[in-house]
């Protein structure tokens, strides 16, 4: 089969806001899971024994789940007890919730890597827990989770095409759209791959200045 530049040009318009819908979920999807992830790292390490434990139960649930069983539930069974989410709404709060799980380690990780004197020297100088977490504990720990945290950047982008096992018009369903009317496949999937590399390379970009920040403070 040869590759058709005609064809590919006539639904490259298609493909290209299909891939403005895959970048508005994916950074929406990112936001979810930076803010939940870091809910989830300070209720698992600030509050009792008892709730970090069902916490954690909780993320690992989430964590050993297939994202496309995640999508599958409330998209197709809340809607038979009156609950009805729009398709994007399901997507970004699912896929969120998941990518906020591992998130959620990360942000530990860097918060339990903060030298106890830290902690101690808030309790000497009277510090409530709200202004030592918010002044002392989370500003050093941003520091060491920033890298790690970009990386899952470029990820979550490429976890788009999920959404269209809910009807999600992305990129790559725009494509699948597109080859199912004409039975060729060739140029829709090639033109979804060229454009992912770009946006993964953008991504990587970005993320390699957010570190060359970071490491510069």
């Amino acid at each position: 089969m040869t590759f058709d530049w005609g064809y590919a040009w006539e639904i490259l318009p298609a493909i290209l806001r299909g891939a403005v819908v895959t970048i508005k979920l994916g950074l929406a999807i990112y936001a979810v899971a930076l803010v939940g992830g870091l809910i989830l790292a300070v209720v698992r390490l600030a509050l009792t024994p008892a709730l970090a434990h069902a916490v954690d139960q909780f993320t690992s649930f989430i964590r050993t789940t297939p994202p496309l069983i995640q999508l599958y539930v409330p998209f197709f069974i809340l809607p038979q007890y009156g609950i009805v989410l729009s398709a994007e709404v399901t997507g970004v709060a699912v896929l969120g919730l998941h990518l906020a799980t591992f998130t959620s380690e990360v942000y530990r990780a860097g918060i339990e890597a903060v030298p106890r004197t830290q902690w101690e020297a808030a309790i000497a100088i009277g510090l409530d827990p709200r202004r030592t977490w918010m002044r002392i504990i989370l500003p050093q720990a941003a520091r060491k989770v920033v890298p790690p945290l970009g990386n899952y950047l470029i990820g979550t982008i490429k976890s788009v095409p999920y959404l269209a096992v809910i009807s999600v018009q992305d990129m790559l369903g725009t494509a699948l759209n597109e080859a199912s009317l004409s039975f060729r496949y060739y140029e829709p999937i090639a033109l979804v791959g060229a454009l992912y590399l770009v946006m993964s390379l953008i991504a990587a970009e970005l993320v390699r200045f957010v570190e060359r920040r970071y490491a510069a403070v």
